[in-house]
C-alpha cells in the first residue's frame, strides 16, 4: 500500500502507517469497515492504539485512504484502455468495461476499494473528474439529457458499481460479464440520452472487449 501519505514521514512512521495500510486491507477484504474496531487494526497492524490516530482521524478516512489507493489503480487502467479515444460515449463505455475487468482480475481489491470509497459519489469529489469531464462532453455536444448536468456523475458511478458488484456477488465468466456489460451499457448510455442505435453499437464493441482476444485463448 505503498505511496498513500500524503507528507514525508520519517522511516518509523511510514512503516508504522504501512502496517495500518496492510492491515486495513486484508481487514476491509473480509468485512466493511462499520464491523471492524480499530483494535482489531492495530492488533493486526501490531502497533500502539494511539499509533492509528497518529495518521487517521477515524475509521472512514482510513478506509477512504485504503480505498482511494485502488480506486487510483483502477483509474490507471481506465487512462490506459482510453488512451486516445475522444469519444465521450466510448469513454464512458470504456470506463465502465474496466471497471467490470477489474472485478473479475482482481476481485479482492475491488471488495476493498468499494467498501472503502462509499462515500466518494460526489461530482465534484477528485476521483470522480474522469467521468465528469466526459458527462461535460456529452452535455456540450447535445448528446445528454439536462439532467446529467446534476445527476450525470452519480448515475454512471452507481451503474459502474453495482456492475462490479453483480461481478464480485457471482463470480461469472468472462463471457457471462461482457453479456450482462453490454446490457448495463445500453441502459446507462440511453439513460444518459444517448440515441439506442448509438448506444447498442458502441455497447457491442465495448462488451467485446472483455473477451480474450483468439490468441490468447
Amino acid at each position: 500500500m505503498a505511496g498513500l501519505a500524503s507528507l514525508p514521514l520519517n522511516p518509523r512512521a511510514a512503516r508504522t502507517r504501512a502496517a495500518l495500510l496492510e492491515a486495513g486491507f486484508e481487514l476491509l477484504a473480509e468485512r466493511p469497515i462499520d464491523a471492524i474496531a480499530i483494535d482489531d487494526i492495530v492488533a493486526r497492524a501490531g502497533v500502539a492504539k494511539g499509533s492509528f490516530f497518529n495518521h487517521f482521524t477515524d475509521k472512514q478516512g482510513f478506509a477512504g485512504a485504503i480505498g482511494e489507493a485502488v480506486r487510483l489503480e483502477l483509474e490507471d487502467r481506465v487512462g490506459t484502455a482510453n488512451a486516445g479515444v475522444s469519444d465521450p460515449v466510448a469513454r464512458l463505455a470504456g470506463g465502465m468495461r474496466e471497471a467490470v475487468a477489474f472485478a473479475l482480475d482482481e476481485r479482492e481489491r475491488a471488495i476493498v476499494m468499494l467498501r472503502g470509497l462509499e462515500l466518494s459519489t460526489g461530482q465534484g469529489h477528485h476521483l470522480n473528474q474522469g467521468i465528469r469531464a466526459d458527462i461535460v462532453a456529452l452535455i456540450a455536444a447535445g448528446l445528454a439529457r439536462p439532467e446529467a448536468e446534476r445527476s450525470g456523475v452519480r448515475f454512471w458511478l452507481g451503474l459502474c458499481q453495482i456492475a462490479q458488484l453483480n461481478v464480485i456477488e457471482r463470480r461469472p465468466s468472462r463471457a457471462d460479464a461482457a453479456q450482462r456489460l453490454a446490457e448495463m451499457l445500453v441502459l446507462g448510455l440511453c439513460g444518459l440520452g444517448i440515441g439506442e442505435d448509438r448506444a447498442r453499437a458502441c455497447a457491442e464493441i465495448t462488451a467485446a472487449g472483455l473477451l480474450p482476444r483468439k490468441a490468447d485463448r
